[in-house]
């Protein structure tokens, strides 16, 4: 009675590690940082509740909004959850930034935004120099959205100075707000223009990697590349089309602005982006791009386990320092001035003495001259006798 033939595998089985990471991944979940930054009432938080299907932040109250303190500055809020889809669990962070470009000076507005991304990565790296490293807090950003407003101009000289500094520090994707408010003509010019600042700039942006063993992932890859700045409608409330359909939009008396119409804006392709094919890719990104960096350029300039040095820098002085600065600036120009002026007075009464001297030398000289001929004569008399 012959045994029954034993399975074959083929190969030795390395092609099964995929499966098995896929099993670590299923089981612990992942974690996802995403910041939005950009003025009120762009519709950062509709776009946050739109993106994930669910009210991750209830919506703000504006009637307010220019009731604000002159001194207060841009404030960073934290909103965590924990979304799940098909036995999924991804831990979900969103970094909220009220109050930034609402003032009219808003000079360094950026900072408190721009910290916040440094010190998770000072965070992270004083974590990883511990002894004990299994609980180990991350809130580094893996993408941050700036929400620009749909003027039909171009980019505003704030967003291109908080977009370069935002762009070496994170995986940065630009978005037009509220892309319903423009026609398809105005918003493709506009799309076009605010590619060309950020060309013109040198702002880094984030681009999905092109695949090249992967035709259909890299035109994929491609497609949202060309749609960047993607164009963006939110929107969480439920309304009918004419032909009868029920979707996510805005309902206007000229028809129905479908969120996820990829006719009517980039929804879609932003959705897809973050969540549907690159998440995994952002999250790489900040870690081995960005975060390392950052701790590099640390490493370079400080010694193991040394603090890092904080400026102090308080914004409340920052226009007295700048007052103070100008007084002495304007004092030492008028100092110069002063010595210039007795410098050259200086030097006229050194060339007029010089002329006196010469004068009186020639003088002097003419009188030798005169004396030696007197008493030439005199001496010629003094002979006849």
């Amino acid at each position: 009675m012959s045994s029954a033939p034993a399975p074959s595998f083929d190969g030795i089985g390395i092609s099964n590690l995929p499966n098995q990471r896929h099993k670590i991944v299923a089981k612990h979940g992942a974690h996802f940082t995403m910041m939005v930054v950009g003025e009120s009432g762009l519709g950062k938080t509709t776009l946050v509740n739109t993106l994930f299907t669910t009210e991750l932040s209830p919506a703000r109250n504006y009637s307010r909004r220019h009731h604000k303190q002159l001194d207060k500055l841009t404030e960073v809020e934290i909103i965590k959850a924990e979304l799940e889809e098909k036995q999924f669990k991804v831990k979900l962070t969103v970094i909220d930034t009220p109050g930034f470009g609402d003032y009219v000076n808003n000079r360094d507005s950026w900072s408190p935004i721009v910290d916040f991304i440094d010190d998770q990565h000072e965070a992270y790296m004083r974590q990883e120099q511990q002894p004990q490293r299994h609980e180990k807090i991350d809130l580094r950003v893996h993408a941050c959205l700036y929400f620009i407003r749909p003027t039909g101009h171009t980019l505003k000289p704030l967003d291109i100075e908080i977009m370069k500094r935002l762009g070496t520090r994170v995986n940065l994707i630009p978005v037009v707000a509220k892309a319903d408010t423009l026609t398809q003509n105005d918003l493709f010019l506009f799309k076009q223009r605010v590619r060309e600042v950020i060309a013109a700039q040198g702002i880094r942006i984030y681009q999905p990697p092109v695949e090249t063993d992967d035709e259909t992932a890299a035109e994929h890859a491609r497609m949202l590349t060309d749609a960047i700045p993607f164009s963006i409608i939110g929107s969480t409330e439920d309304v009918q089309t004419p032909d009868g359909r029920l979707v996510k939009g805005r309902e206007y008396l000229w028809g129905v602005a479908e969120v996820e119409n990829e006719n009517h804006c980039d929804f879609r392709k932003l959705r897809s982006l973050l969540i549907r094919t690159h998440m995994l890719d952002l999250i790489s990104t900040t870690e081995e791009l960005h975060y390392e960096n950052y701790r590099q350029q640390q490493m370079e300039t400080r010694k193991f386990g040394e603090p890092k040095v904080k400026k102090v820098d308080n914004p409340k002085f920052k226009e007295e320092e700048e007052l103070l600065r100008k007084r002495f600036t304007e004092q030492v120009k008028a100092e110069e001035a002063r010595f210039r002026q007795w410098e050259q007075h200086l030097i006229a009464e050194r060339d007029r003495l010089n002329k006196d001297l010469e004068m009186a030398h020639s003088a002097i000289k003419s009188l030798e001259a005169e004396l030696d001929n007197l008493q030439a004569g005199y001496g010629r008399g003094s002979a006849r006798r």
